[in-house]
């Protein structure tokens, strides 16, 4: 089991850290490469650099929110 745990946290960690370069190269040095430069078309528009982690944090805040609800209403029928 130990070795399993240690794939995930690599794969986890690779994952992220991919996902961090992409994102910082996206929206930190893509703006100073010229606009018909073939590296533009691996990128989507500069206005969904914004967009994506808004409409991830809204969802991970909504999530929150209705697990936090549930795990109150589950407190307060437990104590009744």
């Amino acid at each position: 089991m130990e070795l399993a745990d240690r794939a995930v946290g690599f794969l986890l960690s690779v994952i992220s850290l991919s996902i961090f370069t992409y994102y910082t190269f996206w929206v930190i040095i893509l703006p100073f490469v010229d606009g018909d430069h073939f590296v533009h078309k691996y990128f989507l528009p500069q206005e969904y650099a914004i967009l994506i982690p808004v409409c991830a944090g809204v969802a991970v805040l909504c999530f929150l929110c209705i697990f936090i609800g549930f795990v109150m209403l589950k407190s307060k029928k437990k104590a009744a």
